[in-house]
């Protein structure tokens, strides 16, 4: 499997790049958010998902891990294929994705071409629960509460993977870092485990 392309840029259009590996060019389809930050450049870097179907194989290419991660989920929603998944990249960026799943908002999703209300509300639905929601600076937003800072996230990630439910862990540990913000990762783990 490839997990990614690093080389020269032979071809960039707005839906696909292609990159020169060692003289063996691969095409990559990318979402406009891609191209914009590939544009003038002259080398570049991009992960990539590998789509093989009976009639062809296919290459999707991302700028970072992270829009690759969100492709992923929203390709594993029922109805949404790789080509849709890719107009939703390119209609908003891979965090406003996550935004507007974590807040539930539908229009926001509906306003992608080829996105109805029912595909919408089962993307939230699917996906609500498996998207590590971030922001630029590493904080989780959540619906009507604070954003977690880092070491928020770092404890909420702990306490997720000892079992914890993440929105209660997140519930917790934002009360903890609001009564404590000088609050060290291990501090915040062991406050919250106790009240949990």
């Amino acid at each position: 499997m490839i997990d990614y392309l690093h080389g020269e840029i032979a071809e960039l259009t707005p839906a696909s790049v292609t990159i020169d590996c060692n003289g063996v060019g691969y095409l990559a389809n990318i979402t406009l958010q891609t191209y914009t930050s590939l544009n003038n450049k002259k080398t570049a870097k991009i992960y990539i998902y590998e789509s093989v179907r009976q009639d062809a194989f296919v290459l999707f290419g991302f700028l970072d891990k992270h829009e690759r991660e969100v492709f992923l989920h929203l390709i594993s929603v029922s109805g949404v294929g790789p080509s849709t998944a890719r107009v939703m990249l390119s209609s908003l960026s891979s965090k406003e994705v996550e935004a507007a799943i974590v807040n539930e908002d539908v229009n926001i999703l509906k306003s992608v071409k080829g996105i109805g209300t029912k595909t919408a509300q089962r993307i939230i639905v699917d996906l609500k629960d498996k998207i590590k929601f971030t922001d630029t600076e590493g904080a989780i937003p959540t619906k009507g509460s604070l954003a977690i800072p880092l070491l928020g996230k770092e404890a909420v990630s702990a306490l997720v993977m000892l079992g914890f439910a993440q929105s209660n862990s997140q519930k917790v540990v934002e009360k903890v870092i609001k009564e404590n913000p000088s609050s060290t990762v291990e501090a915040i783990i062991k406050e919250a485990l106790k009240r949990l």
